[in-house]
């Protein structure tokens, strides 16, 4: 293998998609090693079996994604991956929050090959690439949530996207191989770090921010 190869992931739920990012990556880097997860799941279970991955290209709407719950959890595991986010959605607010979170970029589907290699080249030469359409620098009041949200560990996010689909403490704990006083130690520090007294008002608070993405559950006490 070309010392100069790379190491990609493409995480995406549509092989054909998924395969119109292979070939590309194949013409853009040749020699690169270029594995496919098809669940926020499978991108995990790689980066804990290899942690050397020079990019992970994103969907925001696969399997195991919870609006920016998936973003968040594999900035807070995995640091050191930049994370590319390649979706459907287009909205200035999602692709904000995304940079926000650690994103080092946003890829709307819609666009061309030759922007896709562009913007990948981007990132790949240290930078961060969003459709220059956008103001990053836009807030709509919720600057300071999303850095307490940023805070949370990994399996503080996890807590908190099992919290939004309403499980117990005694489910999450199985879901997760921990105690229950572990849960809830978790989840204490959930509410401390997002200002808030109760389970249901840490799961509305991250919806504020999930531009209509987060589905709360109604039944989350």
């Amino acid at each position: 293998m070309p010392e100069t190869a790379y190491r990609f992931i493409i995480a995406d739920d549509h092989p054909l998609f998924r395969g119109a990012l292979r070939q590309t990556l194949e013409l853009q880097y040749p020699g690169s090693v270029i594995e496919e997860a098809g669940t926020l799941e499978d991108v995990t279970a790689r980066l804990e079996s290899d942690g050397e991955v020079d990019l992970v290209l994103l969907d925001l709407t696969m399997p195991g994604m919870r609006g920016f719950s998936g973003l968040m959890y594999l900035r807070a595991q995995f640091p050191a991956v930049p994370v590319v986010i390649v979706s459907a959605n287009e909205e200035p607010q999602a692709i904000r929050r995304c940079v926000e979170f650690g994103a080092s970029g946003f890829i709307p589907k819609s666009h061309g090959i030759e922007v896709i290699r562009e913007a990948i080249a981007a990132v790949m030469n240290g930078g961060v690439w969003t459709p220059p359409e956008v103001n990053l620098a836009a807030d709509d009041g919720s600057a300071e949530l999303v850095q307490r949200l940023a805070t949370l560990t990994p399996q503080q996010v996890r807590v908190l996207m099992m919290l939004s689909e309403g499980l117990l403490n005694k489910q999450i704990a199985y879901e997760l191989s921990v105690s229950e006083a572990t849960v809830k130690a978790h989840v204490s520090a959930i509410l401390q770090k997002l200002g808030v007294e109760s389970r249901t008002q840490a799961v509305i608070a991250a919806s504020r921010i999930e531009a209509g993405q987060w589905q709360v559950s109604v039944d989350v006490e």
